[in-house]
């Protein structure tokens, strides 16, 4: 996410308990199996949720691996069906995340799906059209819905329809101004120590870090998969989850106001009429 200073493991000791919890608390799932595609984020982020599963007495009823260059997910699939899960929780991205639901459909396998926030974007409904439908994810952060009236007004203004990334993008590199600026310094081994101690107001609320880089006292955002688009449902803080209301956030996605027309080109001069030779003043 690009509001986080430093490695995805870190990602997952935030993210992770914060999807786990939405599994168990508003899913009420009682039997989850869990896959990673074996890189340090996937791992790392399924990891986490199950540690958090089990100690909110969720039953971890399988825990299955695949790779992030893998293509073919039938064999984990049938494995994973067999143990009959309310939810399925993949830790991996959307390349790989797309083609395991759609698999796991054709499959039969009628369990909830969730993700991550490397799977948690409208690619997937692209990568596995209707099966994707009704998948959770989770996202660091405030939705764009949310994103200050500010930063709302502005990109909008200059730029158009606010895409899903921009808020985090917008303050991570703010993040990185704010460091520069602290260290006096463009030197990344000069300015990169003081990611730790920026402190802002940012498009997504307040941004600071603590030493493992993750954003302090942060919300996660729970979206869901819906007519191929993933929508926020739910903030989670601290462990609690409650309801993302729209109506209560900036229209981040409105369009751009009408810009004004553009002048009208200048009309071009007249050409200079030309003088009456002298015989025809005779005349």
């Amino acid at each position: 996410m690009a509001s986080r200073p430093c490695s995805a493991p870190s990602a997952a000791t935030t993210q992770g308990p914060a999807i786990a919890s939405y599994i168990a608390g508003e899913l009420k799932a009682k039997r989850v199996a869990i896959a990673d595609d074996k890189t340090a984020y996937g791992e790392g982020l399924a990891n986490e949720v199950e540690k958090t599963l089990k100690g909110a007495k969720v039953s971890v009823v399988g825990r299955e691996r695949t790779t992030d260059k893998e293509t073919d997910f039938k064999a984990i699939l049938t494995k994973i069906k067999a143990k009959n899960p309310d939810v399925v929780f993949y830790g991996g991205m959307d390349a790989t995340g797309g083609p395991l639901i759609k698999q796991a459909r054709e499959l039969g396998i009628k369990a909830v799906f969730a993700f991550g926030d490397g799977a948690c974007t409208d690619e997937m409904g692209k990568l596995a059209g209707a099966a994707a439908e009704g998948l959770v994810c989770s996202q660091a952060g405030l939705p764009r819905e949310a994103a200050s009236k500010e930063f709302v007004d502005a990109f909008t203004k200059k730029y158009g329809e606010i895409k899903q990334y921009a808020p985090y993008f917008y303050d991570g590199a703010m993040a990185v101004f704010e460091a520069m600026k602290k260290a006096n310094s463009a030197d990344p081994a000069k300015f990169a120590p003081e990611m730790f101690n920026v402190s802002f107001q940012g498009a997504t609320g307040k941004v600071e870090f603590d030493q493992k880089g993750d954003r302090k006292d942060a919300e996660m955002t729970i979206f869901k998969l819906e007519g191929g688009k993933v929508k926020p449902i739910a903030i989670v803080k601290n462990g609690v989850s409650s309801p993302f209301k729209a109506d209560a956030a900036p229209a981040a996605g409105a369009a751009a106001p009408t810009p004004p027309a553009a002048p009208s080109a200048p009309a071009k001069p007249e050409a200079p009429k030309e003088e009456p030779k002298k015989d025809e003043k005779k005349k």
